[in-house]
């Protein structure tokens, strides 16, 4: 039949922009014709934005985003679309993909398999469909489905394959988190080879709210191949020609497809053969050379994902400027670095807020960061309202000794003074703290946790260093991270030569525990057995649990790990089991 041309959309969607997305939509569609693919393919959810979450549950939506399609739909001359978008039928609502051509509607497909699980919360909102199409588009056999239903070895693809399908294309929505292309890569790999076929995967790029979507769109050929990527978190489209002639050599080898037969296995969905475009010679095009860009480092990876995210949630919610209030530590030396890197120097203004506590190697840190990012960097001293404080304190405090209510006064002023700034300006306030503070408390409440969107809440402390080193080795330009910053003991500067491993195990040791507790799910026992410190393990499970008040109360953050709290790991605030 000649070569089949896919292009894949790796497009930045909007939650609820649906003018904005149909815009989008309609570039991609645009662009693709212009390089004569026979099929564009858009993200799950493209036109409303993933996740739309309880603007499902409006009428108006659903309607609007119908009305959506029907722009799209208008604009598919001579080129099948498949896109993602709310359907609406016998009162129930659909996580589907149209599949259009010549200004027509021609079928909707309906997910089956909904994910409930993690960050998803598909099950609340959907219906699972019924049924797995499969649709000539100008001779070749097309298996449509989304995201979810491709990571079933006995599901949408294998009742697809067995319906003559010799392309499947996945529509996805799939979050970011370090280390996830190892395991989706395989997946898809092994997807393609078990049934023989193509795998089209094409995903969202791009931030909303705690999630990062990568990119890293991909196509497989009937071997298990890897035949052409896209970049990571940017948009693009990906155009490829497949030799679908390549799926008959393949399966005329005589070997059958594999399959996990289980005795559990649901129902896969009914197959359907549906006609949309006629076969039409286009051997004339000049081929197309496969894009196989190399993917990014795992630091470097995690690095994009944090500028990614930043740069979204400022943008996406209208915000002009940010403030980073900067210590001369490495949390919000690093934060302000992400922040320059996604939005640019003239966005992002430094406050530095010294105390009688601070070292003056602190403030000197914070100036030379903000001189080499190009920064403004605002001084304002707390002295006198700590003084303030202080003597309004007096007659209730005076008969007490000194401890973490005295200390926990100074980041709080600071976080008043952040949030002045913020009314005054309209400025988001990034916040610095990083997992393993926010895993045991080691935060202030309205203090250092006051502001609107917290870069690092989901990095590792021993992360933040790995990232810090990345961005002075490989980041542009290189070394704006003093060196002194790298290498000081981390400390709050809250008391006279405090540290934070006074108070702390070392990051080290902590990092290792919250891993095994909060990532892992491992017992006591486990953890004991690993060779943790019983009583570190204790005080850290107990640290936890009793701080899941304070995170409640945090405002959002960039997930980049499998379990970050709040969207992956819930936990009752009133809570007595100690597993210990």
């Amino acid at each position: 039949m000649g070569s089949f041309r896919v292009a894949l959309a790796q497009m930045n969607a909007t939650v609820g922009d649906l003018r904005g997305n149909v815009r989008l939509a309609l570039g991609f569609l645009e662009e693709a014709r212009a390089q004569q693919a026979d099929l564009v393919a858009l993200p799950e959810l493209a036109l409303p934005g993933y996740p739309p979450e309880d603007l499902l549950l409006k009428s108006a939506f659903i309607r609007d985003t119908r009305a959506a399609l029907d722009e799209v739909v208008a604009a598919s001359r001579g080129i099948v679309v498949v896109v993602g978008f709310v359907d609406a039928a016998d009162g129930h609502i659909y996580n589907a993909a149209a599949v259009a051509y010549d200004g027509r509607l021609v079928d909707v497909y309906h997910k089956l398999k909904l994910p409930n699980y993690g960050v998803f919360d598909e099950e609340r909102y959907f219906t699972p469909g019924r049924r797995c199409p499969v649709y000539e588009v100008r001779g070749a056999q097309v298996g449509v489905n989304v995201c979810e239903d491709i990571w079933y070895a006995e599901g949408p693809v294998s009742v697809q394959r067995d319906a003559g399908a010799q392309l499947i294309v996945n529509i996805n929505g799939s979050p970011y988190h370090a280390g996830k292309r190892h395991i989706r890569e395989p997946m898809l790999a092994t997807r393609a080879a078990d049934n023989e076929l193509f795998v089209a995967y094409v995903n969202l790029v791009g931030g909303q709210d705690e999630l990062v979507f990568d990119g890293d769109s991909m196509i497989f050929g009937p071997d298990g191949e890897l035949l052409a990527r896209a970049g990571q978190f940017r948009e693009e489209l990906l155009v490829t020609d497949l030799d679908l002639d390549a799926v008959c050599r393949q399966r005329l080898r005589g070997l059958p497809p594999r399959t996990e037969e289980s005795p559990t296995s649901q129902p896969a969905g009914e197959p359907r053969w549906v006609h949309v475009s006629p076969d039409e010679d286009v051997d004339t095009r000049p081929p197309v050379a496969p894009k196989l860009p190399d993917p990014l480092d795992p630091v470097a990876e995690v690095y994009q994902a944090l500028v990614t995210g930043t740069r979204d949630y400022v943008r996406k919610n209208g915000f002009d400027k940010v403030v980073v209030s900067l210590s001369g530590g490495i949390d919000s030396t690093l934060t302000c670095c992400i922040a320059v890197d996604a939005l640019g120097s003239d966005r992002v203004v430094g406050v530095t807020m010294p105390s009688r506590y601070s070292s003056e190697g602190a403030t000197d840190d914070s100036r030379a960061l903000a001189e080499n990012l190009g920064v403004p960097l605002w001084l304002l001293p707390i002295e006198a309202a700590h003084r303030a404080f202080e003597e309004t304190l007096a007659p209730y405090f005076d008969e007490t000794q000194p401890g973490v209510a005295e200390q926990n006064v100074q980041s709080r002023i600071r976080g008043n003074l952040l949030m002045a700034l913020s009314n005054k300006f309209g400025w988001l306030v990034l916040t610095t703290g990083n997992k393993s503070e926010m895993a045991v408390g080691y935060a202030t409440l309205y203090g250092d946790m006051a502001g609107g969107f917290a870069v690092l809440k989901d990095a590792p402390k021993t992360l933040v260093y790995e990232l810090s080193h990345w961005r002075n080795t490989y980041g542009e330009p290189r070394g704006v991270i003093p060196e002194s910053v790298l290498i000081k003991p981390p400390s709050a500067e809250l008391k006279p030569d405090q540290r934070d491993d006074d108070d702390l195990p070392s990051y080290d040791v902590l990092d290792r525990v919250l891993e095994a507790f909060v990532e892992e799910d491992r017992s006591y026992e486990e953890m004991v057995a690993e060779g943790l410190d019983p009583a570190v393990v204790v005080r850290v499970m107990r640290d936890v649990d009793r701080n899941e008040f304070k995170r409640r109360q945090a405002p959002v953050g960039i997930k980049i790990t499998p379990r970050a709290f709040g969207r992956d790991r819930r936990m009752p605030i009133v809570n007595r089991y100690n597993g210990s």
